[in-house]
């Protein structure tokens, strides 16, 4: 068995989170969207299960044996090792979903050499609440912690897409503690291009209080003229969506002379 697989850069078009509930996850409804492009996944028969990490982010991923692929691999049933080399492009606490995109791939692969348990949502949701969404990577609406899915009409795809990222690791649990409370309402129905332009990301403000440098990439992306621009999940990436590839590689060249120490990712809507 020899597998290449992309794990798809997770992005909310909206995430409006709910409530707090009594086990201390939140309750959300959000608009869950992929990039076509990521991580890559490259996967062989082994002797032992084995993950090796490579790319700029990989230093970020210190313990092997706590990755999520690991996890991954040790929820699916298979009748041999695998050795996965994971080429880790994606930041790290950013909002992308790319731990639980890289266990997607994981998903995917094992699909592809044994076809997926009847249980496989079960076994995706204990490793993480985004990683149902990321198992198919097509856009959809999640609501409860985010792994309860429903179709949704997508009139997105191929949008062009811009992520940036000032190179901040924000992780999630502080910014969900910071969230006030306040209920301002649920996602609005209609097509992807409805709920995505009606939407918002209730963590939006707690993420900038905790990492300003987050408001400077949004009012940065502001001024290259997008459809709409928006920070991902609990931060620190920020997107901006474009009417054409031109208009976003125009801003993509203007983004990295003005901040070359920014990270960012071009693609297009899945």
């Amino acid at each position: 068995m020899h597998l290449t697989e992309t794990a798809y850069a997770k992005i909310n078009l909206a995430l409006h989170v709910r409530r707090r509930r009594e086990d201390g996850y939140h309750e959300l409804e959000t608009l869950f969207a992929f990039v076509d492009h990521g991580d890559t996944l490259r996967a062989a028969y082994s002797p032992r299960d084995r993950v090796v990490t490579v790319g700029e982010f990989a230093p970020a991923l210190s313990d092997p044996f706590d990755n999520i692929v690991m996890k991954a691999l040790s929820v699916l049933p298979r009748y041999e090792g695998v050795e996965v080399t994971l080429e880790k492009n994606l930041p790290v606490a950013a909002g992308l979903g790319g731990g639980s995109a890289d266990a997607g791939a994981v998903f995917r692969m094992v699909e592809l050499a044994h076809g997926l348990p009847e249980d496989w949502h079960e076994r995706a949701t204990r490793l993480g609440a985004d990683v149902p969404a990321c198992v198919t990577s097509h856009m959809a609406i999640g609501r409860g912690t985010g792994t309860e899915l429903e179709p949704v009409e997508n009139d997105m795809a191929g949008m062009a897409v811009l992520l940036v990222n000032p190179r901040i690791p924000v992780p999630t649990g502080p910014v969900f503690k910071a969230w006030d409370g306040v209920d301002r309402g649920p996602l609005p129905s209609g097509t992807a291009h409805e709920i995505a332009k009606a939407g918002r990301n209730d963590l939006r403000d707690p993420a900038i209080a905790i990492c300003p440098q987050i408001g400077e990439v949004l009012i940065a992306l502001e001024a290259t003229d997008p459809w709409m621009q928006e920070m991902s999940g609990s931060g620190a990436t920020c997107f901006a969506l474009y009417e054409s590839a031109e208009i976003r590689d125009k801003a993509a060249q203007k983004l990295h002379s003005d901040h070359p120490e920014w990270w960012q990712m071009k693609g297009k809507l899945r």
